[in-house]
């Protein structure tokens, strides 16, 4: 069986001449596939299957093996590889894609928010404590984490006295806070809108918003206690990071 779709390299491992890569594709979502030979100089698919690599793939399935016949590459994202920290972030915009798309039939959405969030990075358009957080946000909105950030779960108030976040992934206004509660966060009114921007804004929009370096500061903060609560285990990528910046 042959499948022709669109896709990003997530992950790549060598093994001698040959890659076995982690792609997500437009079609088919997340895919396993060996690139025969590509670690060869002169590989039609050196170019075309390396990390971060954008690409129209040719799939070849039997069973559960997929080898890749033929890559085109649309962008290979190398302008990343010229500093240590763009390249840190990219691969941890990688490593949670691959975490949360598993199981995605079509990954349209996800792919979307990927490529945008990797050109935003290459580019310099956005810093990357604007870019990671919103990134996350909505990773988590699209795979069934999506943070509840309407009004207060406790009393439905708009929160006129002052809203916190929980990373149980709730608002909490500040009469309804218990004493001493963990995982909270107090919010601003500027950091409680980028939150909503990330989460319901139109997809093209995600990254389309502004706010000081403290309030992205504390999003920042905000974003990552919450996935990791959720998500319930460490990330090498995000460690890696995180020891850089």
């Amino acid at each position: 069986m042959h499948l022709s779709s669109e896709g990003i390299v997530l992950r790549d491992y060598c093994r001698d001449e040959d890659r076995i890569l982690t792609i997500l594709t437009r079609k088919y979502g997340l895919i396993t596939a060996f690139a025969n030979k590509a670690n060869r100089p002169r590989s039609p698919l050196t170019g075309s299957t390396e990390l971060l690599c954008h690409s129209n793939f040719e799939i070849f399935r039997n069973r559960d093996r997929c080898v890749i016949d033929r890559a085109e590459c649309l962008h290979s994202f190398f302008g990343l590889r010229a500093s240590v920290e763009d390249l840190a972030l990219a691969c941890w915009f990688a490593q949670l894609m691959g975490e949360l798309a598993f199981g995605v039939a079509e990954a349209d959405e996800y792919i979307n928010l990927i490529l945008a969030a990797l050109y935003n990075l290459e580019q310099k358009r956005r810093s990357y404590d604007l870019l990671k957080p919103a990134y996350e946000l909505r990773l988590l909105t699209f795979s069934g984490f999506m943070p509840d950030l309407v009004a207060c779960a406790e009393c439905a108030g708009d929160g006129a006295g002052g809203m916190n976040f929980s990373t149980e992934g709730s608002l909490v206004c500040s009469q309804c806070l218990l004493p001493g509660a963990a995982g909270v966060y107090a919010l601003t009114p500027g950091v409680l809108a980028a939150m909503r921007h990330a989460v319901y804004s139109e997809p093209r929009r995600v990254f389309s918003f502004s706010l000081s370096d403290d309030g992205l500061r504390l999003l920042c903060e905000i974003s990552e206690a919450f996935l990791l609560r959720q998500m319930e285990k460490t990330f090498t990528a995000l460690e890696f990071y995180r020891s850089l910046v």
